[in-house]
């Protein structure tokens, strides 16, 4: 199977996971981790301007990888799952 083809139906699923557990618009948590590079953090973070999230950032303790937290309001499971592919286009990064 063709991994786009699984990536479908894990958006697919997950819309459905949200749809179920979710009242929206809700106050949802995006939670990142990147390599620690500035521009790579500032991409990610631009990402979501247009919902004004509050941002929390924490290096590891080798300082190699930074976690990023974004908590914004959002008004469907359409735009989360946007997001998420949004930002899979960072290079290293690491959804959770």
């Amino acid at each position: 199977m063709s991994s786009s083809l699984q990536s479908e139906e894990f958006y697919t699923r997950f819309h459905q996971q949200l749809l179920e557990s979710t009242s929206w618009p809700s106050l949802y948590v995006f939670k990142f981790i990147v390599p620690s590079n500035e521009e790579k953090i500032n991409t990610l973070t631009r990402m979501f301007q247009t919902l004004s999230p509050q941002i929390a950032t924490k290096k590891s303790s080798n300082g190699k990888y930074t976690s990023i937290t974004l908590k914004a309001t959002v008004d469907s499971p359409d735009l989360v799952i946007k997001k998420y592919k949004q930002v899979s286009q960072i290079e290293g990064i690491i959804s959770l």
